[in-house]
């Protein structure tokens, strides 16, 4: 499960690092501003990525989508890009459960 969750966040780091690009151009949010915001949100994702051995790793996860989810107040299509990571998310967790049950199960 952790491998299926980390890969989700590090994909979702590289669009969130992104982000910045987009702030600059569209709104009137300022560059350090920006840029802030932007490599914030991918460090987040990559730490929790990184500690997804401990439990609450899967809580910084879950932050990371709420959070990705909630940066479409400024960006509006981060709603959507937000709701696709927030589905992989629980899919890799959902999936990853599965895995981790029938590798159980088997030894």
């Amino acid at each position: 499960m952790r491998m299926m969750c980390a890969a989700a966040l590090s994909l979702q780091s590289i669009v969130l690092f992104l982000t910045p690009l987009v702030l600059v151009v569209s709104t009137d949010v300022g560059t350090a501003e920006s840029w802030s915001i932007g490599v914030g949100l991918a460090v987040l994702a990559l730490v929790a990525a990184g500690s997804l051995r401990r439990p609450y790793g899967f809580w910084l996860g879950h932050l990371t989508q709420v959070l990705t989810i909630g940066l479409g107040f400024v960006i509006p299509v981060m709603f959507f890009l937000g709701g696709v990571f927030a589905a992989l998310w629980v899919l890799a967790l959902g999936l990853g459960r599965r895995v981790d049950e029938a590798k159980a199960a088997r030894t």
